[in-house]
């Protein structure tokens, strides 16, 4: 099978490819998926690269023996599960690790994967192919069932691995979608898409202005929004204030986020200039007030609105760009929690009322209601999907 001129293979090669065609699914949370991960976990927190990103060594972390075997506690029952066979992943260009960790939920579903990695250079994408290699050198009988590769908008490339494969996971929004679905698929095939989602973080500022720790806060409200530029999904757009100390809480809070992003982020000229034009946008579209909050510099940019307006997330914006909204009630968030919104952060209030909102009204959107400083943490259950369900089959009997 000739390589094609505009395909790459990062890990695997033609001949795997070739293989790939009778490659044979495993059983779920299969032994030889969980050794592979235990050593594949072990390479990636003893190695001194991967320690300077703090993504790749939370995938680390997420890969270790333990963690797999608690992900395995609610399969239990699912004696006889097997995966599809081949899973074809597009991952996002723009979020670093996560074409690994749908390549791992795949392969404990039981199948073998051909990942498309991010079109974007990521010093995070390389050192894990690295070490997938390493790994698979160690335990060659695994090497089939990984295919990584790199193209570009090709779709004669997409018709043929979207033909053979038994699943098609689509990371990287409506319009990667929208493209990927004029390929064909086999009749049996199914698809797990993930469009473009939004999210949003509510803080009580009474509790807030009790913790001690704020220097943490600040840490992992950073994680949960610069770390990918705010383009992952997971990234709250909007802060919400709740409580009665509000003023001073926000002046705190968002003192101590510039004091750790201007150590930890360097903002580019032009993405200054892209935030100034989305507020501007805001301002001549948008019929509800909007004000600038000033600021020492436009490394974090604050824009307070006067009401939530299920339209606001269309001027969401990346590179420390925050709405701000001061709510009398929780309930006053529906509007925000359409189909397109999936994670919602907490802090300084009880998950359960965020909870009790969401049963009350039921809104065609929320997804997740975590921590704040967790929006990035992985779970086999992501945007309503059980991807181990949805990427595998099981096998019973009458």
């Amino acid at each position: 099978m000739p390589q094609n001129s505009n395909l790459t293979y990062v890990l695997g090669n033609e001949m795997v490819e070739k293989n790939m065609y009778g490659i044979t699914a495993l059983p779920i949370f299969s032994d030889e998926a969980i050794s592979f991960l235990e050593l594949l976990s072990k390479k990636i927190l003893s190695d001194e690269e991967s320690k300077k990103f703090p993504d790749v060594v939370t995938f680390g972390f997420w890969c270790r023996k333990s963690s797999v075997q608690k992900m395995a506690q609610p399969y239990k029952d699912n004696t006889c599960s097997l995966g599809r066979r081949i899973v074809f992943h597009i991952a996002p260009s723009n979020v670093a690790v996560n074409f690994a960790y749908s390549c791992v939920a795949a392969l404990l579903a039981g199948n073998a994967s051909i990942i498309r990695l991010p079109s974007k250079s990521f010093r995070q994408v390389d050192i894990i192919c690295r070490i997938f290699k390493q790994v698979i050198a160690e335990q060659p009988n695994m090497e089939g069932y990984f295919l990584f590769v790199r193209y570009g908008h090709d779709k004669a490339i997409n018709d043929k691995y979207s033909f053979i494969c038994d699943t098609r996971v689509i990371w990287g929004g409506d319009n990667t979608i929208d493209e990927l679905r004029k390929s064909p698929m086999k009749a049996r095939a199914n698809e797990i898409t993930f469009a473009d989602r939004h999210s949003f973080t509510i803080i009580g500022a009474d509790k807030y202005l009790e913790t001690e720790n704020k220097d943490r806060i600040a840490q992992d409200f950073f994680n949960d929004t610069y770390l990918t530029d705010q383009n992952a999904c997971t990234s709250p757009r909007i802060v919400i204030w709740v409580g009665d100390n509000i003023s001073q809480a926000k002046n705190i809070f968002w003192q101590k986020l510039y004091d750790y992003a201007k150590r930890k982020y360097e903002l580019q000229p032009v993405q200054a200039v892209d935030k100034i034009t989305n507020l501007y946008k805001m301002a001549a579209e948008l019929n509800i007030d909007i004000k600038m909050v000033d600021t020492e510099d436009n490394l974090i940019t604050r824009v307070e609105v006067s009401a939530l307006l299920d339209t606001l997330m269309d001027y969401k914006m990346n590179s420390g760009f925050f709405m701000e909204y001061i709510a009398t009630d929780i309930k006053e968030v529906i509007p925000l929690c359409n189909s397109r919104c999936q994670t919602v952060s907490y802090y300084g209030i009880n998950a359960e009322c965020i909870k009790n909102v969401v049963t009350e009204y039921r809104p065609q959107g929320v997804d997740r209601i975590v921590p704040l400083g967790r929006t990035m943490d992985f779970s086999l259950i992501w945007d309503g999907y059980d991807l181990i369900r949805t990427m595998s089959r099981v096998v019973g009997n009458e």
